[in-house]
């Protein structure tokens, strides 16, 4: 009897001792400052203050491109937006006005706005062709005279744009313009590449070309990522997002832009964090955990610098093969209760801190099957510590195993 009770009390106490570890990890982490790393809605941000309360609780830092009658509601919610005035965006971009009438318009624009602790920017202009980018240069170099703390927003097409669209001779020519005439902060892209239960290669091959850019110009780059359901792509989901946010943290993006937080009123949209009638849907939850693990791996991240990007056993277009990675020999991935045994595919992104100690993000592509994974170094590694996606704090990995969810990814720290 006296063994029973000392066994229930052993059990009471693992599971009081259980139970705080689980509510000190279970706490929202801090939020990262948008200018850190950025969380957007991409569209036009909300004037309803219990709109935009949600958007603060869903983990976003960036509500979208605002009116000037919302930049207090907008800072009383803890966010931050980029405002869209016509003064900034109103221009035929391939024929601007005069250089003063510019002025005057963004000299009367920055006294309203002032030092406004809402305003991360403004708006310029949505998916250019290349034709437009010296207008849009132009106006942006005004900007910074005017508001030297303010970052103008161009968002550009994704990879899979026709060349017409484009108006350039080829994607990465297209960015270089971008970058060589706006001067931007950081490159803003699109790409929606879900579909079918899969992840397609092109979203790949699009990230490659912008995070080469992006360490070219020393800039960051932010990836504006699918996050609703229209036409033939996929309903959103925990893999779905898994997916875009890994696969870009991997790459070294410092931005997600999530199309759309509201579900557009049309064609077959649907799905969205928040439905047409303002209701939250599950999306809503799947968009807060992801917000979250980034806000808590976040100030890990941004410290690192990206040093390569690899991909097994399938290279898409444009990437590079693990074969090319200094680090990782392979990456052993299992599913021990499937049979028969399915074949991984996953990348690996590779980082150094600024005392040159190696992390790497390992990701899953698979947006069904969780797997066992164990990376294999080419030279011995002594210790793996895994930065924790809900706490944030380093937790070390004995065996060197641990399990991944579908489109999930892991950041490690390597000894």
């Amino acid at each position: 009897m006296i063994c029973v009770r000392r066994t229930l009390i052993l059990l009471l106490l693992r599971g009081v001792v259980a139970a705080a570890a689980y509510a000190q990890s279970g706490s929202p982490p801090q939020p990262v400052s948008a200018r850190d790393f950025a969380l957007m809605a991409w569209d036009a941000s909300p004037s309803d203050p219990e709109q935009l309360r949600l958007m603060k609780e869903a983990g976003l830092n960036v509500s979208g491109f605002c009116s000037l009658a919302d930049l207090d509601r907008v800072r009383a919610a803890g966010l931050t937006c980029f405002v869209q005035d016509g003064r900034a965006s109103g221009y035929d971009w391939a024929k601007l006005p005069a250089e003063e009438e510019i002025r005057s318009k963004i000299r009367d624009l920055a006294r309203q706005t002032g030092h406004h602790p809402a305003v991360l920017g403004f708006f310029l202009r949505d998916e250019p062709p290349a034709s437009l980018m010296p207008g849009l240069g132009r106006v942006a170099d005004i900007l910074r005279e005017a508001v030297p703390d303010t970052w103008p927003y161009v968002n550009l097409f994704a990879s899979y744009a026709s060349s017409a669209q484009l108006e350039a001779e080829d994607y990465e020519r297209y960015v270089q313009k971008l970058v060589a005439t706006v001067h931007p902060p950081f490159i803003s892209y699109d790409n929606y590449s879900v579909l079918e239960g899969e992840i397609r290669d092109f979203f790949y091959t699009n990230v490659e070309i912008v995070r080469r850019v992006s360490l070219e110009a020393k800039i960051p780059f932010w990836n504006c990522i699918l996050a609703n359901a229209h036409w033939n792509l996929m309903e959103p989901s925990d893999a779905t997002f898994n997916i875009q946010v890994y696969s870009t943290l991997a790459y070294g993006g410092r931005g997600i832009e999530y199309y759309t937080y509201f579900t557009r009123p049309h064609e077959n949209y649907r799905m969205g964090a928040i439905d047409q009638f303002g209701y939250r849907t599950p999306t809503w939850d799947m968009l807060r955990r992801i917000n979250y693990q980034i806000h808590a791996l976040a100030p890990t991240l941004v410290h690192l610098r990206s040093t390569g990007v690899y991909h097994s056993p399938d290279v898409p277009a444009g990437c590079r093969p693990l074969s090319d990675s200094s680090l990782v020999k392979d990456v052993e991935m299992l599913t021990p209760s499937i049979r028969p045994m399915i074949r991984p595919r996953f990348l690996v992104g590779e980082f150094e801190d600024p005392q040159g100690r190696p992390y790497l993000m390992i990701v899953n592509k698979d947006l069904r099957h969780s797997f066992l994974y164990h990376p294999v170094f080419k030279k011995e590694a002594h210790k793996i510590f895994r930065i924790s996606p809900y706490s944030g704090r380093e937790q070390f990995l004995p065996q060197g195993y641990d399990w991944v969810a579908p489109g999930a990814g892991v950041l490690l720290r390597v000894d």
